[in-house]
């Protein structure tokens, strides 16, 4: 028998296809107003900060799934562009009509299951639409929230429930599904739950998805990956125009940021010292090195981490160093972050203890001799609210750069990412919360 020739395994794959693609029809009409793409218009190159939207589907391989990733995966097919990993929309090892069928379908939010690669670099295939999500990881029921997908959680962590309720006042009353000791994979059953998102470093993953669980791992707390992260979860949620909208809040306020930042010379930029102490009087101080999101902070707000390139001995990024050594490098500005504070309390008490920690050991630096000594609260820039805190920084470092970035404003700012962001949160950061100490920018 001879091989059939490829219109003809073409037009048999039409016939099979064909009732999949006009069930599909209505929604990609109504919806679809992408002009068609040249095939010289499409390449393979992700936007400026190379970020690659980790989602089986996005042939070309940049930071969405448009039509372009349509056109280029029939360029694939006909052999007229090399083939790429993501374009395997439909995750079956091949290259062929299906996968056309399954890019529509994500263009216009209608697939059936979704395949992504997650914070920790695992290929998962999840049902959708996701309607029940568990999650321990307080970071990640944040940014469910600020996407609007709060009423899928059915289960969170017992430090959310218990110590982060004024934060989260409608998920604190959800059923506890463990907390960092493990996962109570029971009641996560019994939940009925579908997905659990969790944090990479968690190490019980395979537990919960051998009972059938999905399991995908997201890093909110590493602020040079958060847009893309809340783009993947705006895909996985079909949230995805309220992800562009907080990208826009996002990059609206870096933007600003950066633009000035970039100008300044290395000799210009401050010498900065980032305690992360949290042991009151400890003369062996924690600190940041690069890869850490404290670091990029001080980076885009610029400034010069002393610890930059020093490695610690337990965790690489996270070294400990002595006193003696800091009073020897003499920062020019010290910023403390403190587990303390945040939006559930209004005691200013515990920063103004580690600010006074701070200034007592190190009265000798010029830090603490030019009054260049701020301590910020871990809720600043732990999660999705983390321009607030390059703002503050940035003030802190070029308080004449930035002489319009009031406290009033940063606080505007920071009220808008509530009020946008925080669904069911009734807060006002004039009157309420403890972010950082000194309270006033200093000019």
């Amino acid at each position: 028998m001879k091989t059939k020739n490829k219109t003809l395994v073409l037009l048999e794959i039409a016939v099979v296809l064909c009732p999949l693609f006009l069930a599909a029809l209505p929604a990609i009409a109504a919806e679809q107003t992408t002009k068609g793409v040249t095939a010289s218009a499409i390449t393979t190159t992700a936007p400026e900060d190379n970020y690659v939207l980790g989602i089986y589907g996005n042939a070309n391989e940049d930071d969405t799934i448009d039509m372009r990733d349509l056109t280029y995966v029939k360029l694939i097919f006909f052999g007229k562009k090399p083939k790429t990993e993501l374009a395997d929309a439909k995750y079956d090892g091949k290259i062929n009509p299906l996968d056309f069928i399954q890019i529509k379908l994500i263009i216009v939010g209608k697939e059936k299951e979704i395949t992504l690669i997650d914070a920790a670099d695992r290929i998962v295939t999840v049902s959708m639409p996701v309607k029940r999500i568990c999650t321990q990881y307080e970071a990640a029921a944040g940014a469910i929230r600020s996407l609007g997908g709060k009423e899928r959680i059915v289960g969170v962590g017992n430090w959310l429930a218990t110590k982060r309720a004024a934060y989260y006042p409608e998920l604190s009353k959800r059923p506890v599904v463990g907390g960092w000791a493990g996962p109570d994979i029971e009641k996560m059953l019994e939940l009925k739950t579908e997905v659990v998102i969790t944090y990479p470093m968690y190490g019980y993953k395979d537990r919960i998805e051998d009972t059938g669980i999905k399991v995908v791992c997201f890093l909110f707390g590493n602020p040079e990956i958060i847009k893309g992260e809340v783009k993947k979860l705006g895909y996985l949620l079909n949230e995805r125009e309220t992800a562009v909208e907080y990208i826009k809040w996002y990059e609206g306020i870096m933007s600003e940021i950066e633009e000035k930042t970039a100008k300044i010379s290395e000799e210009n930029k401050p010498r900065v010292f980032l305690d992360t102490t949290y042991m009151l009087g400890s003369t062996d101080r924690s600190t940041v090195a690069k890869g850490t999101g404290l670091h990029w902070i001080c980076i885009k707000a610029g400034g010069i981490n002393i610890a930059a390139d020093i490695i610690g001995k337990k965790y690489p990024k996270y070294p400990k160093v002595s006193a003696e050594w800091v009073l020897v490098e003499n920062p020019d500005i010290i910023v403390g972050e403190s587990y303390k504070g945040g939006y559930t309390t209004d005691d200013i008490t515990e920063l103004k203890e580690m600010y006074d920690d701070i200034t007592g050991l190190f009265n000798a630096t010029e830090a603490v001799k030019n009054n260049k000594v701020y301590i910020m609260s871990g809720d600043v820039r732990w999660g999705l609210q983390v321009p607030i805190a390059v703002a503050y920084m940035a003030k802190w470092f070029h308080p004449a750069l930035f002489d319009d970035l009031t406290i009033q404003r940063i606080q505007e700012m920071n009220q808008e990412f509530i009020d946008r962001f925080c669904p069911g949160l009734e807060f006002d950061v004039t009157e309420h919360g403890a972010f950082v100490y000194p309270a006033e920018l200093k000019e």
